[in-house]
This record gives structure tokens, C-alpha cells and sequence, in this order.
């Protein structure tokens, strides 16, 4: 009797051990996000893709990252001490710049290792996203496009706005060359640049460009970014 409740409960420690091994089903759903349990140790991939939602709510039909449910989560991930590592997976056309913003400082200040890997694109205030991870990878097929904060093409009348915005912007250079081998003076180059873009000032750049001015760490794709995450975990 005792050896036939002694293999019940080992099958039921089994059944609980491939259960945590099993990426969460709601997370992947609602945030688009998992947990990944590997030999090699626990990961967290979190995708930030779409337009970043702010204090204003998109469309239905509107792909978003919400930016209040991926603040907590971020905490939530740096205070896990079972998560060894986070990985970025990015393909956003960016949106709201303080709601972007603000994600990329808890990003840039998280102590666990963090790898992003900017896939289709990381444009606008996708770019302080992009590398604000300790180690940042992207695509060769992907695209940046670095351009001056706007404002949907209003008119700015008032000097206090246009200072505001110019502070903003400011705000975003001190970053981006914070956190990457970028220059101030080549990213602001880009930013104004008036070749690339027909209606706006600005530049779109492609994988080895963006590694070449230093805005990237290199190229690669999602077995280089588990590599050099896990790397960075042992």
C-alpha cells in the first residue's frame, strides 16, 4: 500500500516538473511573453512589437505594446531570482516617446542579462529600445529609421512647446549614445539627414549599417541572441 502511494505521488511530481517546463499559455496570450526553462538555465522572451500605447489608447485593431502591463512585468522579472536572463525580441514602429522611454530606462537598468534582437524593424522611439539591453543583435533584413520627435505634423505656436520638445528630444540623444558605441554627433547627423525620407527629415538604416555606426552591437539572429544571453548568464 505504501509503495502504491509512494509511486502516486512520484507521478504527480512528474506531472508538476513537465507542467513548470511548459511556457504559460495566458502570458503568451495577453503580453506575449514566456517563461523558458532550459539545462542551460530560465529565460524570459518578451516581444515589443506594433506601437507603443501610451496615456491614449489605440484603435482595436491596432497592434500595441502596453506600456503599463510591461512596467510591472520588468520589475517582476528583475526581483525573480529564478530568471537568469531576459531576451527583447522587437519588431515596432515605436509610438508614444515618454510611454517608449520609459520602458527602455527599466530596461537599461535591470542587473540580469538582457539581449535584444530587433527583427523586421526597431524605427522611432524603437530605437532607444533596441539598445538599451546590455548586448544588442539585429537582423540583417531589419530596418531603424531615426528621425526628430513630432507631433503628427502640427503646427507648434508657442515657444514653450517647441522648447518642451526640444528637451524631449535631447532627452533621447543622451540615451541612445548612453547606452550604444553611437556618437552624439553621428546620431544627430542621421536624425536630421534629409536624403532618405521624401516627406520628413530623418534616416532609415539596415542591419549592417546600423552595426557599422555603432548603433548595434552586431548581427545575428535568434540562436546568436540565446547564445550570447546564456553566455552572459554563466
Amino acid at each position: 500500500m505504501i509503495r502504491g502511494m509512494r509511486a502516486t505521488n512520484d507521478n504527480k511530481d512528474e506531472e508538476t516538473r513537465e507542467e513548470r517546463m511548459e511556457p504559460p499559455v495566458q502570458p503568451l496570450v495577453d503580453l506575449s511573453s514566456a517563461t523558458l526553462r532550459t539545462k542551460r538555465g530560465t529565460i524570459h522572451c518578451l516581444t515589443i512589437v506594433g506601437q507603443i500605447e501610451g496615456h491614449m489608447e489605440l484603435p482595436p485593431g491596432a497592434k500595441a505594446t502596453k506600456y503599463e502591463h510591461i512596467l510591472p512585468l520588468l520589475a517582476a522579472l528583475e526581483a525573480n531570482d529564478e530568471i537568469g536572463g531576459v531576451l527583447f525580441l522587437l519588431n515596432t514602429m515605436g509610438g508614444d516617446v515618454e510611454a517608449g522611454l520609459a520602458i527602455a530606462e527599466l530596461i537599461s537598468g535591470m542587473t540580469k542579462p538582457t539581449v535584444s534582437l530587433v527583427l523586421g524593424g526597431g524605427h522611432s522611439i524603437g530605437v532607444p529600445l533596441a539598445v538599451a539591453p546590455k548586448h544588442t543583435m539585429i537582423a540583417p533584413s531589419a530596418s531603424m529609421t531615426i528621425h526628430p520627435i513630432r507631433m503628427s505634423g502640427t503646427m507648434i505656436a508657442a515657444p514653450q512647446t517647441y522648447h518642451y520638445f526640444n528637451r524631449l528630444q535631447e532627452r533621447i540623444v543622451r540615451f541612445v549614445t548612453k547606452n550604444s558605441h553611437i556618437t552624439q554627433e553621428r546620431f544627430t547627423e542621421l536624425m536630421m539627414s534629409a536624403k532618405d525620407m521624401a516627406a520628413d527629415v530623418g534616416s532609415v538604416i539596415y542591419g549592417e549599417e546600423a552595426v557599422a555606426c555603432g548603433l548595434i552591437d552586431r548581427i545575428g539572429g535568434l540562436s546568436d541572441a540565446l547564445t550570447a544571453l546564456y553566455t552572459r548568464m554563466r
